[in-house]
């Protein structure tokens, strides 16, 4: 390759990489304002520091000023609003690790910048082992509630649509089911965890659980609402049920650093088989008991 196309392809990543941290720089800093515990708004006070030092880094060598991606400040803003600090923390450092593959590829030709890749990794440790967010000590609390909605009432909705065939009917026995079981699954939450030996509130432990359950429910339910054909509304709810699944272990995954698609698939083909079995539970009611509505 001649000298001058290398150092072209060279010169490209460099600003691509510069318009990250400057990037970095600004979301650090906004997510800095964002949270109230002291301690980790200085860490992420010094790491928008360093982000920045990173960019005047590379500032030196293309002598450029980059802009950074404001629409990308913004996303991770929102993120963090609303699903946590920990989930758009380590969302964001997914990203570093493609910026460190990148400045790995560039060593050789840019003095200083293993040095660049070390603080990368250091604040990756320093991210992880500073969040204590109150909401993921109750992740097993939204789990139980979001796996018993979904495995209770998508197989509970699949027998009522061969037993009834009527979707508002549905709807309705639908909807009273799951805020009793949504009740029920809370009360049986704050006693469990007022049993157990640790830190956890019962009352919020059973107030994740029973919101959890009843949002599922609603989102579960919301096509029986929408459409007129039974089999349709059955579909478009496993559709619902497939999606909540994949959004809730995707930020298991992220946010507690566990494994996703073996996660996913067991409990993508746990509901499906008690979707399955309940509806021919249906068919048969509907057949024997001579059910007409």
């Amino acid at each position: 390759m001649k000298a001058g196309v290398l150092e072209k392809k060279i010169r490209k990543i460099i600003l691509s990489s510069q318009k990250c941290e400057i990037t970095e720089y600004f979301i650090y800093r906004m997510l800095s304002r964002v949270i109230k515990d002291p301690h980790n708004k200085k860490i992420l006070d010094n790491i928008s520091v360093d982000e920045l030092r990173h960019y005047n880094f590379w500032k030196d060598i293309t002598k450029e000023d980059v802009n950074p991606n404001r629409l990308k400040v913004w996303v991770y803003y929102l993120i963090v609003r609303l699903f946590g600090l920990t989930f758009g923390i380590k969302l964001m450092e997914r990203g570093e690790e493609s910026a460190q593959v990148t400045y790995g590829k560039i060593a050789r030709e840019i003095p200083g910048i293993r040095k660049i890749i070390t603080e990368e990794d250091y604040h990756e440790k320093q991210l992880i082992n500073m969040i204590d967010e109150e909401r993921l000590k109750y992740v097993g609390s939204m789990m139980l509630g979001l796996n018993d909605a979904l495995v209770e009432l998508t197989g509970a909705l699949a027998g009522f649509t061969f037993a009834l065939q009527n979707t508002l009917l549905i709807a309705v026995v639908g909807l009273i089911t799951g805020i009793a079981a949504s009740m029920s699954m809370g009360a049986s939450e704050y006693l469990s965890t007022k049993l157990e030996e640790t830190d956890k509130s019962p009352w919020r432990a059973s107030l994740y659980t029973g919101v959890v359950y009843m949002v599922t429910v609603l989102l579960l339910i919301s096509p029986f609402l929408l459409l007129v054909n039974v089999f349709l509304a059955l579909g478009a709810t496993i559709l619902v049920a497939i999606a909540v699944i994949l959004f809730f272990n995707f930020y298991i995954s992220v946010a507690k650093d566990l494994p996703f698609w073996r996660r996913f698939l067991e409990m993508v083909l746990i509901n499906l088989g008690i979707a399955a079995i309940s509806f021919c539970i249906g068919v048969l009611i509907r057949i024997f008991l001579v059910v007409e509505v």
